[in-house]
């Protein structure tokens, strides 16, 4: 019976994956080749894979890039009271919305220049805000 097990297991475990781990692990050597890994410490290598997962909202909100706004704005400023009194999760949802990723990338968010602007639509209140990820813009109707 433990040879039996034992065998079960190993073919559920290893052999009936091995062919598409082969086909996983080739694709992503080819994009992060195994070199590049040697540099970092295991827990590095956590965060450049994953991202940080604490966020210094405050850093956030200090380097937020406007477009059709001032940070003095009556908008921003209500916005930025508001987001900074949100749950942690909600904060993390609005960086999911605005980013496609609840976290941040490995080089924090110096290098990360996300945007709030104004649409400049013709009857704000007709609208809701929205984001363009590959953009890193949420655009906030006043």
């Amino acid at each position: 019976r433990k040879e039996f097990v034992d065998l079960y297991v190993n073919y559920m475990l290893n052999e009936s994956i091995r062919k598409p781990f082969e086909d996983f692990m080739q694709g992503f050597l080819r994009g992060c080749p195994t070199r590049n890994w040697k540099i970092f410490l295991p827990a590095e290598l956590q965060i450049v894979l994953e991202g940080q997962k604490e966020v210094d909202w405050h850093l956030l909100e200090k380097n937020m890039v406007y477009h059709g706004y001032c940070p003095s704005d009556e908008t921003i400023r209500a916005f930025w009271t508001v987001f900074h009194e949100l749950p942690e999760e909600k904060k993390k949802m609005f960086l999911a919305l605005l980013s496609g990723s609840d976290r941040i990338s490995a080089c924090n968010l110096q290098c990360s220049v996300f945007h709030i602007a104004n649409p400049f639509l013709p009857d704000p209140d007709e609208y809701h805000p929205f984001a363009r990820t590959c953009h890193l813009t949420f655009y906030l109707p006043r």
